[in-house]
């Protein structure tokens, strides 16, 4: 059945792409808000908007009820989660299909059985797929795990079984650590996500961080290959590439096709990417997790390959098999996203929420700027500090990065602080231009940098 109203169940930039790539169909939108979020830019662009609870995430955007409710009452035929809040939210996506709704993701068992992170790797290793050494389960007692990192060997990583964002996660160098972090590793997981359960797997030192994002229908699935996503601070991405340009062609091929199967093997419906780590010195990957939900860095794979994700996956949640074969999907290019949050990179990316006083937008070919901005704009306090995604595609990398580099200066936000001006160092970094960098690369830049990250 095609949708014909959406409604849309997040809020920022991502309700904003929703709204959009909806419109684009024909697809009347709803936009659920908060309190808060009462004149945001997505409440203005949708059809219609329907207040949902106070300024507090857990009053609203993670209360399934009020936004079935409001579903029900504005007429709605499906739910769009974004990313963030209920999008891997099991139960959520159950209760929108016993609604009679459609849920614009993969079916509540997928998505419980991937958002466990030890349930994943065995889905993983089943559909034969690398994945990192460590536990084959749940970590049940503290004997099981000595016995375990003595197999293994030090650096380990404890994280935790449902977790996310890297919360419920300690890097482990020595057996003093590794008895003092366990159980505060499953404190921390059970605060944070309601289930203290913990796996431990070994740490790849100075690894990549490489995602392979898939399109499937329940059936069939296709990559639209892989994005680098190594520059990242305390497990938090900062900047997005598409492609990979330090991986070999042959491992490409090898990887993406492993994501593939992944996809298939569980019958993965809509948009997903499956997150791996890289060793760049063996030549090896390793599957990590898979994201059940659009991606906030999708806009790089859009412009490499000309597919619009979110365009495909309400395709798909109305019914639709997938439009596309493996061999349409043709890559082209080079793009690179920032992500311009509300933060003083000068003062340990303090949040700064604030009035909008100004705003100048970057433009010409191959830039982007998705955002929930507009001038006069007041930044609620209460939610993740994200302003939006510059993306910029050109020829190739160094071309890429010269546009980069003018986007930024383009770009102007009056009256808040924010992450531009790290971007800005970035870019002009030799390391980055050279792409020599790891997960752990950008921690320790900062130590040397923060001179530079001012206004």
């Amino acid at each position: 059945m095609a949708i014909s109203k959406l409604l849309i169940a997040n809020r920022g930039e991502i309700a904003v792409r929703i709204v959009r790539a909806a419109r684009d169909l024909g697809i009347k939108t709803v936009q659920a808000h908060s309190l808060a979020d009462a004149e945001s830019l997505a409440v203005r662009l949708a059809d219609e908007a329907v207040e949902i609870g106070p300024p507090q995430a857990a009053k609203s955007y993670l209360k399934a009820e009020a936004i079935l409710e409001a579903a029900m009452a504005t007429g709605a035929d499906a739910v769009h989660p974004g990313y963030g809040f209920l999008a891997e939210n099991a139960d959520f996506a159950d209760a929108v299909t016993a609604a009679g709704l459609i849920f614009c993701g993969p079916s509540g068992e997928v998505i419980r059985t991937l958002g466990d992170k030890v349930a994943a790797r065995q889905v993983a290793e089943a559909a034969g797929i690398p994945t990192v050494p460590g536990s084959a389960g749940r970590i049940d007692d503290l004997a099981e795990a000595r016995r375990l990192v003595e197999d293994i060997g030090f650096p380990v990583m404890i994280k935790a079984a449902a977790g996310g964002g890297g919360r419920g996660i300690r890097v482990v160098e020595d057996q003093a650590d590794f008895e003092r972090y366990l159980p505060q590793a499953a404190a921390e997981a059970q605060a944070a996500f309601g289930d203290g359960g913990l796996y431990i797997e070994k740490l790849i030192a100075e690894a990549r961080h490489i995602e392979v994002q898939v399109l499937g229908d329940g059936r069939r699935a296709v990559h639209c290959f892989e994005r680098e996503c190594s520059l990242q601070r305390r497990r938090q991405k900062v900047w997005e590439e598409a492609p990979a340009v330090t991986l070999p062609a042959a491992t490409r091929e090898r990887l993406c096709a492993s994501a593939v199967a992944l996809a298939e093997h569980v019958g993965y419906s809509g948009a997903g990417t499956l997150e791996f780590l890289y060793d760049e010195t063996s030549d090896s990957f390793y599957f990590i997790e898979m994201n059940t939900r659009i991606q906030v860095e999708h806009p790089v794979t859009e412009f490499i390959t000309g597919i619009d994700l979110l365009r495909e996956m309400l395709l798909i949640a109305g019914g639709q098999p997938l439009r596309l074969r493996q061999e349409d999907v043709v890559m082209r290019g080079h793009a690179i996203e920032c992500r311009i949050n509300a933060e003083d990179p000068a003062k340990d990316f303090m949040p700064f929420p604030g009035l909008v006083e100004g705003l100048t937008l970057p433009g010409g070919p191959g830039v982007r700027f998705d955002s929930l901005l507009y001038p006069g704009y007041a930044i609620p306090p209460f939610y993740d500090s994200l302003l939006g995604k510059l993306i910029v595609w050109d020829e190739d990398r160094e071309r890429a990065l010269s546009r980069l580099r003018g986007a930024l200066g383009e770009l102007e936000v009056k009256g808040v602080k924010t992450t531009k001006p790290l971007h800005r160092a970035l870019a002009a970094d030799e390391a980055v231009r050279a792409a020599r960098f790891h997960t752990k690369f950008l921690e320790r830049w900062l130590e040397d940098k923060t001179s530079v990250l001012t206004e």
